[in-house]
């Protein structure tokens, strides 16, 4: 539950009284457009912060043909290599090599090892059957400053002989350009709260399209754009561990907004016509459920989902920031003595600029209107009734009957809520016109990376079920799913292990061996059920 005692504090920022909610799960969000495709939101679903007993029913329903899966790494958390070949600092390096503050002091120095074994990991992905791959690119790898003047011929060659491999064992690239490992020159200058990274990020997204670009058709600029600002330059949980909340994060989100277009209508304009592309942007958040069933509770539910979701996407959507954010920050930078608000101001070109990709989907959308029928773009699976008993009925659709069965185990650290992403699902739909849906990582944590992960297991299965439910029940359009993540890693702070394949990090040859729930996803993938 939330309750605000306190000034300059985003999450004070969206509480002027003391309402609660409660916590469902955390999504992470994928906004991602282009002009022969309406909005895409990629939503991860890693971490949640409550702990509850629940009833769920294992759907029944068949995966659509066109349903894609996947799994997820990111590169500083996998490659390691940290200072090989050219490779610049990056400012996970610096936190790393001189702060205590990562548990147990571990780094991504050598990770998985992933920068001399990727043979080995597209190995283990051919063997799952994925549809595709979630990468990131290292911006110090191939930019060791963090500027295009210099460019790495050796770390470019990783990645091209990465696409390569996945390209022969017919499994698609899903590239993230950032994810979180800023090169440190580039910190050194103010990192992201400074507006010059706007135009420095677009010319790193430029040098990306340009050197792999007719290898990839789908791009994501940022990856959890509100953790890179919230946790690294407001509450210190992330590198750079800056603790500014309130400003240094706003200004920071600020950045990103308008670095994610620049980086959007640099390929829209240069790239896309030959290479087919698409890009997009991941945005974090928790679905928040009302304490009660007061207005006031749902008042306050909705507010946070705002201040979460709404703050990077009601931009590109909207063209603004959500109204009760602008109105609540303006009235606290003026209660705590501010002369104008924390929040900055996108100009009224900015607005038209950064939100020329919706501008774009709306046209579609109207071109559509005029050649379908019935007015409808995807049709309903089915049945409608009664879907608030659902979890206390067992309900027969299309024939078939769901498994019901209660989950008791809960992990004391992630919660477990896997009704929690198909309301989140069904919330990004009714506000933000159906977009199609994919979700980039979804996965549960433990501490030993135990081979027996029947939790783990369990967890993929509702959380699988649930979305089934939004596709075929709500009509919400996921069209993909990532696992997170393939294999056991650097977890940032926390130490955590979300693997499908545990890694022995005492071993110099980081031996990858397959847990339990390799064989169940595996499984998944090919039967395209879930029972």
């Amino acid at each position: 539950m939330h309750s605000i005692a306190d000034f300059n504090n985003v999450s004070n920022d969206l509480n002027l009284s003391n309402r609660s909610t409660t916590y469902g799960c955390s999504n992470q969000i994928l906004l991602h457009i282009s002009k022969k495709q309406s909005i895409l939101y990629l939503l991860n679903t890693n971490v949640s912060k409550t702990i509850c007993r629940y009833t769920s029913s294992v759907s029944n329903y068949t995966f659509p043909t066109l349903f894609k899966f996947g799994t997820a790494t990111a590169s500083y958390q996998v490659e390691g290599a940290w200072n090989e070949d050219g490779k610049g600092e990056n400012i996970w390096d610096h936190l790393s090599h001189t702060t205590a503050i990562i548990k147990n002091n571990n780094s991504g120095d050598t990770a998985c090892d992933s920068y001399h074994k990727y043979k080995e990991d597209v190995r283990l992905l051919k063997h799952l059957g994925v549809d595709f791959y979630r990468f990131s690119i290292s911006w110090s790898r191939i930019l060791p400053t963090g500027f295009p003047n210099t460019i790495n011929k050796l770390g470019v060659d990783y990645y091209k002989n990465l696409l390569n491999e996945l390209k022969a064992n017919n499994i698609e690239p899903l590239v993230t350009i950032f994810h979180w490992d800023l090169p440190q020159p580039l910190q050194e200058i103010g990192g992201w709260p400074n507006a010059l990274l706007v135009d420095i990020f677009a010319e790193y997204a430029r040098v990306a399209f340009t050197l792999f670009g007719d290898d990839v058709r789908n791009w994501i600029t940022f990856n959890e754009a509100r953790q890179i600002c919230h946790e690294g330059y407001g509450i210190a949980e992330k590198a750079p561990a800056i603790n500014s909340p309130g400003v240094a994060e706003y200004k920071c989100a600020h950045t990103v907004i308008k670095a994610h277009a620049k980086a959007y209508h640099i390929y829209q304009n240069e790239f896309k016509e030959k290479q087919g592309g698409r890009v997009g942007i991941v945005v974090d958040t928790d679905w928040y459920e009302p304490a009660s069933n007061t207005s006031e509770d749902k008042e306050a539910a909705e507010r946070t989902l705002q201040f979460r979701w709404g703050w990077f996407v009601n931009p590109l959507v909207h063209g603004d920031y959500p109204k009760i954010m602008r109105e609540r920050v303006a009235r606290r930078s003026q209660l705590e003595g501010f002369k104008e608000s924390r929040l900055p101001v996108f100009s009224p070109e900015e607005v038209k600029y950064i939100r020329e990709r919706q501008r774009r989907k709306e046209r579609k959308r109207r071109k559509e209107a005029k050649q379908r029928k019935d007015g409808k773009l995807i049709k309903k699976i089915g049945d409608e009734e009664n879907k608030e008993n659902k979890e206390n009925e067992g309900k027969e659709k299309n024939g078939e009957k769901k498994e019901k069965k209660e989950v008791k185990e809960r992990n004391p650290e992630t919660g477990v809520v896997p009704w929690g992403i198909r309301k989140a699902l069904k919330w990004i739909k009714e506000g933000y016109n159906n977009p199609e849906i994919i979700v980039t990582e979804n996965g549960y944590s433990d501490h030993d990376g135990t081979l027996e992960d029947d939790k783990r297991i369990n967890y993929i299965r509702e959380y699988l079920s649930n979305i089934l439910d939004a596709i075929y029940e709500d009509g919400v359009k996921v069209t993909g799913y990532t696992v997170w993540s393939l294999l056991d890693n650097f977890e940032w702070f926390s130490g955590k292990k979300f693997g499908l394949y545990q890694v022995d990090f005492n071993s110099v040859n980081r031996t990858r061996r397959p847990k339990k729930s390799v064989q169940i996803y595996k499984n998944i993938i090919s039967t395209r059920r879930l029972v």
